[in-house]
């Protein structure tokens, strides 16, 4: 295995992943909560797996072929996100009771992970920086494209269950209703703010 072709991968990987936005703030909280922490980690770094392989072997092209995919991709996460904006302000809005750590019931299984992969699949940035970016740059490296994708997956995995399960040392600040509130408003405007560059770059 090429080390440098893997680090690569895994640096370029990180740089993609590491800034906040509704799929890592959405981790942070089940961090913070302690809410089937590991199945949402190990279903957004399976997920990115998938979608950094599907750009090494050329999604590109696929897209392409099918031009129709981006604008459904596009309004209809642009969409979701909106509604979970509405539902995180909401919640920042709620009585302190329901706010502080352990105090609330712990959401279903299914439902936790169904809103983890809709905040994954329907958000378009996700496409264009794990399969267009990367895509495009494994084939700076032929015959290695292999390790590239191998480093930038490792990325992922190394990413989401750090922040996931590092969220703990965070919980003595949200253990004040105060900061969860916090929490709830800042995701709301990250959510939103995704979802008005989504619309307003469409061409």
């Amino acid at each position: 295995m090429n080390v440098s072709v893997f680090t690569t991968g895994l640096t370029m990987g990180l740089s993609l992943i590491v800034a906040i936005g509704a799929q890592n703030a959405f981790v942070l909280r089940q961090g913070l909560r302690g809410e089937h922490v590991l199945a949402v980690c190990l279903a957004c770094a399976l997920s990115d797996a998938v979608l950094i392989i599907a750009g090494v072997v050329g999604f590109r092209q696929i897209a392409e072929i099918m031009p129709g995919v981006e604008p459904v991709m596009r309004y209809g996460g642009a969409a979701f996100l909106i509604w979970y904006g509405a539902k995180s302000l909401l919640a920042a809005l709620r009585s302190s009771d329901a706010l502080v750590i352990g105090n609330a019931p712990a959401a279903p299984l299914g439902r936790v992970l169904a809103t983890c992969l809709a905040l994954t699949w329907l958000n378009p940035h996700v496409y264009l920086d794990t399969v267009v970016l990367l895509g495009s740059l494994s084939t700076q490296f032929p015959g290695q494209q292999t390790v590239f994708a191998a480093g930038a997956v490792t990325a992922s995995f190394v990413f989401f269950f750090t922040l996931g399960f590092g969220a703990k040392w965070l919980r003595p600040v949200f253990a004040r209703p105060s900061s969860w509130r916090i929490l709830e408003a800042v995701i709301a405007v990250v959510m939103w703010s995704i979802a008005f560059k989504l619309i307003s770059s469409a061409p």
